[in-house]
Formats: structure tokens, C-alpha cells, sequence
């Protein structure tokens, strides 16, 4: 069993930051990639900015130079620094992470989503 919960969403206005974490835990034996997603209403879900396990990072063009992606792997967590942020940015934003867990199995594993809304 593994759980993927983020947390840190909320309401900010233009031009704010946030952080948000991703923490994965269960019968975890290695994570592999790591990465956001956001999906906002009436589009479909979009990659954000991934990292390799190694710390190696990809960002969509949109937020290159104001998003920042970074893993604690001591702590199974990902982090997403967001600053100078625009209404368009407004989404409901996603944990993925692939795990082998200790079946030696593969699996991509989704949080719940956690809800960002950049608004004067």
C-alpha cells in the first residue's frame, strides 16, 4: 500500500509564491521520478515539472524562471516552489511519483490533488 498526499494550495495573488509538498509513504523500496501536473477547469491535465532521482529537472515553458522542483529523497518528498505567480497558473495541481515497491513492481502512483488559485 502507498499513499501519495500533497499539501500547501491556497490563495494567492498575483505576483505571490507558494510551496507545495508531495510526501509518498507505505511499502515504498525505491522512488524513481518525480513530478506536477495541473489541471485546470475545463482543460486537460498538463506537466508542470518533473525531477529524476538523480535531481535532474524538466520544466513546461510556462514556468521556466518562476517554478523551482527539488526532492528530499531521505524523506520521500518533492517539493514545487512557485513565485511570481499569474492567474493562469490557477489549477488543481498533482503528485505523481513511480514507485518500485517491495514486490520489485513498478507503479505510477497520483495524489489527490491540491487546489491553487492566483486571484486579486
Amino acid at each position: 500500500q502507498v499513499q501519495v498526499v500533497e499539501s500547501g494550495g491556497g490563495l494567492v495573488q498575483p505576483g505571490g509564491s507558494l510551496r507545495l509538498s508531495c510526501v509518498a509513504s507505505g511499502s515504498i523500496f525505491i522512488i524513481g521520478g518525480m513530478g506536477w501536473y495541473r489541471q485546470a477547469p475545463g482543460r486537460q491535465r498538463e506537466l508542470v515539472a518533473t525531477i529524476t532521482i538523480s535531481g535532474s529537472t524538466n520544466y513546461a515553458d510556462s514556468v521556466k524562471g518562476r517554478f523551482t522542483v527539488s526532492r528530499d529523497n531521505a524523506k520521500n518528498t518533492v517539493y514545487l516552489q512557485m513565485n511570481n505567480l499569474k492567474p493562469e497558473d490557477t489549477a488543481d495541481y498533482y503528485c505523481n511519483a513511480h514507485i518500485m515497491v517491495f514486490n520489485k513492481r513498478e507503479y505510477d502512483y497520483w495524489g489527490q490533488g491540491t487546489q491553487v488559485t492566483v486571484s486579486s
